[in-house]
């Protein structure tokens, strides 16, 4: 079964205009947020949007509706465009330092869709708040670590230079905590 996104999905695959007029306002606020997070800046979050958007129309026709939600999918596009962005910036500019301080509340206000019923909105909460519970679980260098690769777009490389060890123990501080999150966020 298919999602509303996944039929405009199917639909802009066939460069049908009248679905981007509909998809768009429905997924522009999230990938705003997205973005925002991402590149920490609103002004080039707007364009990496714009360009997002391009994507989505060049791209449909290769969304399978079997592997994963039109918005998962959409998502990803955005995500890899922010990261393209991110690694294209220079090096000073580009590298942040990953802090602990991020909080369900700022990534909630973030991700959430201002046209969200209150229902949706606390269940969302409360996913979030499993999300951060679950983070709390991590040493905290190594949830700074997943945070920086996966919601500020570093590198490995930057991370293993940020916290001083081999690029290859980064790689398993990161692959550990993700399947740490999974399990936690599972029971």
């Amino acid at each position: 079964m298919t999602d509303e996104i996944s039929t405009l999905l199917i639909r802009l695959a066939r460069q049908d205009r009248a679905a981007l007029q509909i998809l768009y306002p429905m997924v522009a606020p999230k990938l705003m947020g997205l973005l925002t997070r991402m590149l920490g800046d609103r002004a080039e979050a707007e364009d990496a949007l714009q360009e997002v958007v391009i994507r989505l129309w060049q791209r449909a026709a290769s969304y399978d509706p079997q592997k994963g939600t039109g918005m998962g999918w959409i998502c990803a596009i955005a995500r890899n465009h922010a990261l393209d962005r991110l690694r294209a910036r220079p090096a000073s500019r580009g590298h942040r330092e990953v802090s602990r301080t991020d909080d369900a509340r700022d990534m909630l206000d973030t991700i959430a869709d201002p046209a969200m019923g209150a229902e949706d909105q606390t269940m969302l909460r409360a996913r979030m708040q499993a999300v951060v519970a679950c983070f709390d679980q991590l040493p905290e260098d190594r949830a700074r670590a997943v945070k920086g690769a996966y919601l500020m777009g570093l590198s490995y490389q930057d991370l293993a230079a940020q916290f001083d060890v081999p690029l290859n123990t980064m790689r398993t501080w990161l692959r550990r905590a993700l399947i740490t999150l999974r399990e936690c966020l599972d029971q």
